[in-house]
């Protein structure tokens, strides 16, 4: 295995930590009407900003792109106090003394990873960021493009990589690029989401992971 993909909410840091995500999804709500637009119906039941953004693109496309701009500037405001996860800066470090790339791969906006990976002197450790193509949130996982696009960056084929997600959606995309899946189960519950969706084996800890890298 050369080359890692590796989910940034979770994985790398807690997003919504400092800036709840409940706050962020209201706050884009918010900026749509104060810009003139109208929200589109169970927009105001939505508590998860990226499940409020492929609500307003599923129902009103025609506000995609400025609901994607807001939000990616949401994220990048949310991740300067987001909570990092000592565990995942470990994976980083590991991978680049054994010599493994890194990409990352992320329904989250490109610019806010990058903003954190700055913020936190990590973006050397990185070769590339893939964050939800901008103005096209069917980009996001379980879609595979992400990841393929990725591969297709390194050059590295799936046999050569293995991702690291916490989520269902992430092992699916996995699957459906051709690449085998770890699942972090950094919450209660998610351990048997994870297996039935189908990892390979599942992690309470991104810290095991660094250890059997290095």
């Amino acid at each position: 295995m050369k080359h890692v993909l590796l989910d940034f909410d979770g994985p790398v840091c807690s997003v919504f930590a400092g800036l709840p995500a409940p706050e962020v999804a209201d706050r884009l709500r918010r900026g749509l009407l104060a810009s003139g637009g109208l929200a589109p119906a169970g927009a105001e039941r939505e508590v998860d900003p990226l499940a409020l953004l492929r609500l307003i693109s599923d129902t009103r496309p025609e506000l995609t792109a400025s609901a994607d701009g807001a939000l990616a500037e949401l994220e990048t405001e949310a991740v300067r106090v987001g909570q990092p996860n000592a565990g995942g800066e470990s994976v980083l470090r590991a991978c680049a003394r054994s010599g493994r790339s890194v990409s990352v791969v992320s329904n989250n906006a490109g610019v806010a990873i990058e903003t954190y990976l700055a913020d936190r002197g990590l973006s050397a450790y990185v070769s590339g960021v893939f964050g939800r193509v901008p103005g096209n949130p069917s980009s996001m996982k379980p879609n595979p493009r992400l990841l393929l696009d990725a591969m297709e960056a390194a050059g590295s084929p799936p046999e050569d990589c293995i991702f690291i997600g916490d989520a269902a959606r992430d092992v699916e995309a996995g699957h459906a690029a051709g690449v085998c899946t770890i699942g972090y189960a950094n919450k209660p519950g998610k351990e048997t989401k994870l297996e039935a969706a189908g990892a390979i084996v599942v992690v309470e800890s991104m810290r095991i992971i660094a250890a059997a890298l290095r």
